[in-house]
């Protein structure tokens, strides 16, 4: 096997002696999220050396530039004017060329990082919106090629703008090259997946798994003829769960990591990473060990491509998602895992507070997540492509005073439309019967109400967003919702979608003669550039400078501080649809004087009245 020297040979000598500066730096953190997965952790880092070797001696001229200047700006995820846009490619504009022929319009917002849902070729439908992928080393034929994601990220970079794609780590679809070969009777591939010969195995862990899609795909376990042996498939039968306790399985993602790196994919979304590991007598997910092999790989990037960040996509429980910033109590992965992870419980609790008109819940709940490294970022957001899932704590819930089963009851059915009164329309995405679970699928225009009797929501659409943008991290807008676009009243319609009404909150854009996208709310369009504009001027909005939730004086009004060396922001939003109130000690012991405080949003004074300042409804301020 060659070395990494032998394959650098014929690099300039300044390039060979950064890549061996980088391997001293990193490679003890490589060999420390090995060493507890597999029994030799030396010659697999010997592997992935040689794998990053190969990967940086290939890598352009134009994307070594950006690994300098990620390397000597790291915080540069972190500042305030980074702004995210999340959006399926063919529904935003078309294929990769249109989307890069729309770049003008993403910059117009503001946006610095586009997320383009699932794009590399999946298996035939259905395929799980693109998650169950059978080619890491293409694209989608209707999207384009390898060569257009390339050229696309090369239009992203020169206007400022980093691609994130979606890295599938849990599974493979069924029709991928590896499930092929291990169902022609390959065994090496079949050691890619836990395969078994009878229901022995499958019966002794379902005893612990829980059932992801229970009405859906029942079960963790499919039969395969060809295999002759039941095969993990945690989510769906056509979905293979790959074996990260075999080395190969690492080596061959870390090829991928390095592949999308070199086409100038800066994120990696990092697609079910909480439930790669699996451990018997487990749920089988948040196992330490998924936090030792994403450290392994952030590390490899950080040797061969560092201006790549990883985000971890796990929507978990409060309790533990902290840990996929490197927060995990032991201070062992601290600032060495994913960089980026989606703050699930804040847009959880936006859609909690406004529904129950209170933020006593959302400002427990939110205060006992331990504050992440300073080196990491939430990933904010009002809505996703996904269904909301009411991940609503049963202690949180019980401190203020509630039943947590009976509050995620009564949010499913505000949002569906279903609890008198409710202004929402939602629609019910996947019951469980045992637990009486429901999660919603809409817009966050139908699920504010727009469209509806109540007048109020467009403000609720703004006051969501403003809590994310207000929050620091970065915020993200899902394609359509910067428009006030209601449910897709024919989303049924599409082949494959009748049976998964998730497609009702991904619709298409129409675009105009002004080459912009066609609005349902002007005001909501005129009210999230408002926001963006005052977000990328307030420098307390870093990243780096942790959200602080404090105890709610008036019980409808959520209070979120941010202290920073030029001053304490104070972010105060009334979830009420009528008018709440801060105290202006509230202020005073932030050290802001209430004589001189100014809005952020507006730049004029807020309405002080009766030693406080007086919130109309729906209204966010940002004191300074």
């Amino acid at each position: 096997m060659p070395t990494p020297d032998a394959v650098l040979a014929d690099l300039p000598a300044h390039r060979r002696e950064l890549f061996g500066a980088r391997v001293e730096r990193w490679l003890p953190d490589l060999l420390a999220g090995l060493a507890p997965l597999y029994a030799d952790p030396a010659a697999v880092a010997d592997r992935l050396l040689l794998q990053a070797a190969r990967a940086f001696a290939v890598r352009e001229d134009e994307l070594h530039a950006l690994d300098l200047r990620r390397s000597l700006a790291p915080d540069w995820f972190q500042r305030a004017d980074v702004l995210g846009y999340a959006a399926y490619a063919d529904r935003f504009a078309g294929d990769l060329a249109a989307v890069a022929a729309r770049v003008p319009y993403l910059e117009s917002l503001g946006v610095t990082y586009l997320h383009l849902m699932p794009l590399l070729t999946p298996g035939p439908p259905p395929n799980d919106g693109g998650y169950a992928v059978a080619d890491h080393g293409s694209v989608r034929p209707d999207l384009g090629t390898m060569d257009d994601l390339a050229a696309l990220t090369r239009t992203l970079r020169g206007r400022g703008i980093s691609l994130c794609l979606d890295l599938v780590l849990n599974h493979v679809a069924d029709t991928h090259a590896w499930a092929r070969a291990a169902r022609a009777g390959d065994p090496v591939k079949r050691a890619y997946f836990r395969v078994f010969p009878d229901r022995t195995g499958p019966d002794a862990w379902e005893a612990t798994l829980p059932e992801v899609f229970p009405d859906l795909a029942p079960g963790n376990f499919t039969w395969d003829d060809d295999l002759d042996g039941w095969v993990w498939t945690t989510f769906n039968s056509y979905q293979w769960d790959v074996d990260w306790a075999n080395p190969d399985v690492f080596c061959e993602y870390a090829q991928v990591v390095l592949d999308l790196a070199n086409r100038g994919v800066e994120v990696l979304r990092l697609d079910a990473i909480a439930f790669t590991w699996k451990r018997l007598g487990t749920a089988c997910q948040n196992q330490p060990e998924v936090h030792a092999l994403t450290q392994a790989l952030r590390t490899l990037a950080r040797i061969a491509c560092p201006a790549v960040l990883f985000k971890a996509e796990a929507i978990v429980g409060p309790r533990d998602l902290v840990a996929y910033l490197g927060a995990d109590g032991t201070g062992e992965h601290w600032g060495k895992v994913s960089d980026l992870a989606y703050h699930n419980g804040l847009m959880v609790q936006v859609w909690s507070m406004l529904a129950a008109r209170d933020a006593v819940l959302g400002s427990h709940a939110l205060q006992q997540l331990p504050v992440p490294p300073s080196t990491t970022a939430w990933i904010t957001y009002v809505r996703c492509h996904d269904d909301i899932g009411w991940a609503i704590d049963d202690g949180d819930a019980a401190a203020v005073g509630l039943d947590g089963w009976a509050h995620r009851r009564f949010l499913s059915d505000w949002y569906s439309g279903d609890f008198p009164g409710s202004w929402a329309r939602g629609l019910v995405f996947g019951e469980n019967e045992a637990t009486g679970d429901r999660r919603i699928s809409g817009t966050a225009a139908a699920l504010a109400g727009i469209g509806t009797w109540d007048p109020q929501a467009v403000a609720r659409v703004l006051l969501a967003h403003a809590v994310v943008f207000g929050f620091g991290g970065i915020p993200v807008l899902w394609s359509g919702d910067e428009l006030g676009l209601g449910n897709d009243p024919h989303w049924a319609e599409e082949p494959g979608h009748a049976a998964d009404n998730r497609w009702a909150h991904r619709p298409r854009l129409t675009w105009g003669d002004d080459d912009r996208p066609v609005p349902d709310s002007p005001a909501v369009v005129e009210g999230i550039a408002a926001l963006t504009r005052a977000r990328a001027s307030l420098p307390q909005l870093h990243a780096s400078v942790p959200a602080r939730v404090l105890d709610p004086r008036d019980p409808a009004v959520l209070l979120v501080a941010r202290d920073h060396p030029l001053g304490t922001v104070l972010g105060a939003y009334n979830v009420a649809p009528e008018p709440r109130h801060v105290p202006l000690q509230v202020l005073r012991d932030l050290g802001l004087d209430p004589a001189r405080v100014v809005d952020h949003l507006t730049g004029q004074p807020p309405h002080l009245a009766e030693d406080a300042v007086q919130l109309a409804a729906y209204q966010a301020v940002w004191l300074r």
